[in-house]
């Protein structure tokens, strides 16, 4: 069996079950999520259980990965056992802490003909700096599917082989400005969604519209907008006025550091860098911000604007 043999509700699944065939709309139900006409719903019963579950949302190239991947390795630091899965068929987040691209679960699951029960657990996590492990789901092949197949399987996979029983933090690093209902997936499990943001209008563009996709989410599930990560900014004014204006908050500012530039090209993570101030400045933001959040964030009541409000409040007259 191939991708392209497998059911198209695997990969495209509707709010109304698993049935095998041709995805057809389906009968309205008053869970659902948002407006739209299909929506990704994963096994309610495979739950990821005690672990504190963060999800990194940002718009495409932001540095979700590079926040994603230093804040495990910070979490790490601070005594903790961490999961990161990286949820992009790029399956890129997570080679500053393994320094090499791992295969994905869809890779691994296709060369066993997706019969999971051959699986061995190193077959799809790998350790990385410091103990955190790191999982990549991948996804299906552009164009032919929906993410949300891949981190349902994912989550159970993790469950059935015993991992997630000792972890004490989850780390979902998501695939771009990506807000379907297969990339909003991880929000079925997190407790809290993070927004990494730049300084400037497209990041904060996307930045309401992943704040949209959250609230949707947080209507049925338990996952609330965290709080932002100010990444790759020298200034956060236009970030400062979109979050008093909406409802937002600013958890850690990194700013433009030539140093988190040259650790992606190391292949490093910050953690792992020759000691300098700019370096000690990124560690101690990272840690900072790690121990934020396991003391608890209060949600943040948020009202994202319209498109073409927002349009209008950016930028300088």
């Amino acid at each position: 069996m191939n991708l392209d043999d497998l059911p198209t509700t695997i990969f495209g699944g509707g709010g109304g079950g698993p049935a095998v065939g041709k995805a057809k709309p389906t009968k309205p139900n008053p869970r659902l999520d948002g407006e739209g006409s299909l929506q990704v719903q994963l096994d309610p019963d495979v739950k990821i259980g005690k672990a504190q579950v963060f999800a990194v949302y940002g718009k495409g190239g932001i540095g979700k990965s590079t926040t994603s991947s230093n804040l495990s390795v910070a979490f790490s630091k601070l005594g903790k056992r961490v999961v990161q899965i990286g949820c992009d068929p790029k399956h890129d987040s997570t080679f500053t802490l393994t320094k090499r691209l791992v295969p994905t679960v869809i890779d691994v699951l296709e060369s066993v003909d997706f019969h999971p029960e051959e699986l061995r657990l190193d077959d799809f996590v790998y350790e990385g700096t410091n103990g955190v492990m790191c999982v990549e789901a991948g996804g299906p092949p552009a164009g032919t599917g929906c993410g949300g197949y891949v981190v349902g399987q994912t989550v159970k996979l993790l469950k059935q082989h015993h991992l997630l029983e000792d972890t004490d933090v989850v780390v979902f690093d998501v695939l771009g400005d990506v807000v379907c209902g297969g990339f909003a997936a991880p929000l079925q499990h997190a407790e809290r969604a993070l927004i990494v943001t730049a300084n400037d209008f497209d990041s904060i563009f996307a930045m309401n519209r992943i704040a949209s996709a959250i609230l949707a989410k947080a209507k049925n599930y338990k996952v609330r907008i965290g709080g932002v990560i100010a990444n790759r900014s020298a200034e956060t004014d236009q970030i400062d006025r979109f979050n008093e204006a909406v409802g937002l908050k600013t958890m850690a500012h990194l700013p433009n550091l030539d140093v988190i530039r040259r650790s992606r090209l190391r292949k490093a993570t910050l953690f792992e860098m020759e000691p300098d101030p700019e370096v000690e400045l990124a560690q101690q933001r990272y840690l900072d911000l790690a121990a934020a959040l396991l003391a608890g964030t209060d949600p943040l009541e948020v009202t994202p604007m319209r498109d073409r409000d927002l349009f209008d409040f950016l930028g300088f007259d």
